[in-house]
C-alpha cells in the first residue's frame, strides 16, 4: 500500500497544497512551524478518522475557512482508490470514495492504513488511561474497520446512560425515579453488550500484539528489563477466571460479567453520576521488569517503549496482509543512534515511508528517495 497523492484545502496551516508521491521513501524538510506535521497529520486523520494532536475537528480548519477538504490517492494491490473528507466544525464530516458519497465518515476507514511515529507518543507511557485506549482502539480499527462502528455505538450508549444516572440521581433526591431506574436497566443492557463486543476485541488484540511489542523492545533496548503488557479492565477481579487465564475474550461471559458489576455499582453511580463500569474506565498497562513503565523509566526506556508500541503496531498490520504506510513525523532528532537505525531499518523494508525533518542531517543516510522542501506556505519537490 502507498500513497500516491495527496492534496488539502484549508487545512491546519494550508490553504492548498498538492503533493504527488511515489512507493519508498519521501521526505519533508522545512523549519519548525512550515507545515510538515500538518501534512502528515491530514494523512494519519484519513486512516483514523482523528488527529494524534487535538481531540476535536475545530483546529483542523484554516483559520477564516468554514471547512477542510483532504484528498489522497491509494494504490494497493494494483488498485488505486480515492478518499476524501470534508471536515467541517459543528456540522457532521462528509466522505466521498472514488468521487461518490458514502452514508457515513467511517465508511472509507480501511482504504488507507498508516502507522504514525510522533514526538506526541512519549504519551503513551507517561500520559493519562485514555492516550492508551485510543492506541489500542485506532489499533482496533486498522485491523477490522467494522469496529469503528461497535467503538460509535458505545459511545453514544455511554453518552445517554451517563445522562439518565445524572436524571436518576436528581429524581431520587426529589423522591421519585422509579420509571428512571426501569429504563436504566434497558441501558446497562445496551452497555454490556457493546462493552463486551469492544472490550473482547482489545484483550484479543493484545494476545497477537504483545509479542511484537516485547521483540521490538528488545531490539531497540536489549541492556533493559522485558517489556510486559497487560489490560486493566474496570471489572477488576469481576473479569471471568477463563478470561484472566487465557487472555482470550468470551464474549457472552464478558457481557454477563459487565451486567453484574452495573447492578452492583448502581447506587454508587447514580450518587455520583457517572458511569464507573466499561472499556471507558480501562488502561493498558506498560511494564519493565515488573514495575510501571509509567512513573519508573526513565526517559531513554520510555522514548524505547514508545517507539516498540508503533513498531509493534507495524509488524502485527504488516502480517495481517495489508503493509500500512509508515509516518515519521519529526521523531529521528529525539531518538539515540541505536534507536535511530532501528527505526531507519524496519523504514526501509516498508513499502512507503513518509519522513519530516526540521533539517536534512536529521534523516539518517539510508533513507533516500524523493524530498520536499516545506517553506512560507509551499511545498516543491527538489529531488
Amino acid at each position: 500500500m502507498y500513497v500516491r497523492q495527496l492534496a488539502v484545502t484549508d487545512f491546519r496551516s494550508w490553504e492548498h497544497a498538492e503533493l504527488e508521491f511515489e512507493a519508498g521513501v519521501a521526505v519533508l524538510v522545512g523549519a519548525n512551524g512550515q507545515g510538515k506535521t500538518n501534512l502528515i497529520e491530514a494523512l494519519s486523520y484519513l486512516s483514523t478518522l482523528g488527529s494524534h494532536r487535538v481531540s476535536t475537528d475545530a483546529p483542523l480548519v484554516r483559520h477564516g475557512a468554514q471547512r477542510a477538504i483532504v484528498r489522497t490517492a491509494v494504490v494497493h494491490a494494483g488498485r488505486e482508490l480515492i478518499v476524501e473528507l470534508e471536515i467541517a466544525p459543528g456540522r457532521a464530516n462528509r466522505a466521498r470514495l472514488n468521487r461518490s458519497p458514502v452514508p457515513r465518515p467511517r465508511e472509507v476507514l480501511g482504504v488507507l492504513r498508516t502507522v504514525l511515529f510522533a514526538p506526541e507518543d512519549l504519551a503513551l507511557v507517561r500520559g493519562d488511561p485514555g492516550q492508551r485506549r485510543r492506541f489500542l482502539d485506532d489499533l482496533l480499527v486498522l485491523r477490522a474497520p467494522r469496529l469503528a462502528g461497535v467503538q460509535a455505538d458505545y459511545d453514544k450508549v455511554l453518552r445517554q446512560r451517563v445522562a439518565l444516572l445524572k436524571s436518576v440521581g436528581a429524581a431520587r433526591r426529589s423522591g421519585g425515579g422509579a420509571a428512571d431506574l426501569r429504563t436504566l436497566d434497558v441501558w446497562d443492557g445496551h452497555l454490556a453488550r457493546h462493552g463486551a463486543e469492544l472490550l473482547g476485541a482489545r484483550l484479543d488484540l493484545l494476545v497477537e500484539l504483545t509479542p511484537y511489542v516485547r521483540a521490538a523492545y528488545r531490539a531497540v533496548a536489549p541492556e533493559s528489563a522485558t517489556a510486559e503488557l497487560e489490560y486493566r479492565s474496570s471489572l477488576g477481579d469481576a473479569l471471568p477466571a477463563a478470561v484472566q487465564e487465557t487472555g482470550k475474550a468470551d464474549i457472552d461471559l464478558l457481557e454477563a460479567a459487565l451486567l453484574a458489576q452495573l447492578a452492583r455499582l448502581r447506587t454508587a453511580e447514580v450518587e455520583r453520576g457517572v458511569c464507573l463500569v466499561g472499556p471507558h474506565r480501562d488502561d493498558l498497562e506498560l511494564r519493565l521488569g515488573g514495575l510501571p513503565a509509567k512513573g519508573y523509566a526513565s526517559h531513554g526506556e520510555s522514548w524505547s517503549f514508545a517507539l516498540a508500541l508503533r513498531l509493534g503496531s507495524y509488524q502485527l498490520l504488516r502480517c495481517g496482509g495489508a503493509e500500512p504506510v509508515l509516518l515519521l513525523d519529526d521523531v529521528f532528532a529525539e531518538l539515540d543512534t541505536r534507536r535511530r537505525a532501528r527505526l531507519a531499518e524496519v523504514a526501509l523494508a516498508a513499502e512507503q515511508v513518509l519522513v519530516t525533518a526540521a533539517v536534512p542531517a536529521d534523516v539518517p543516510e539510508e533513507l533516500q528517495g524523493i524530498w520536499f522542501d516545506v517553506h512560507a506556505g509551499q511545498v516543491r519537490r527538489v529531488q
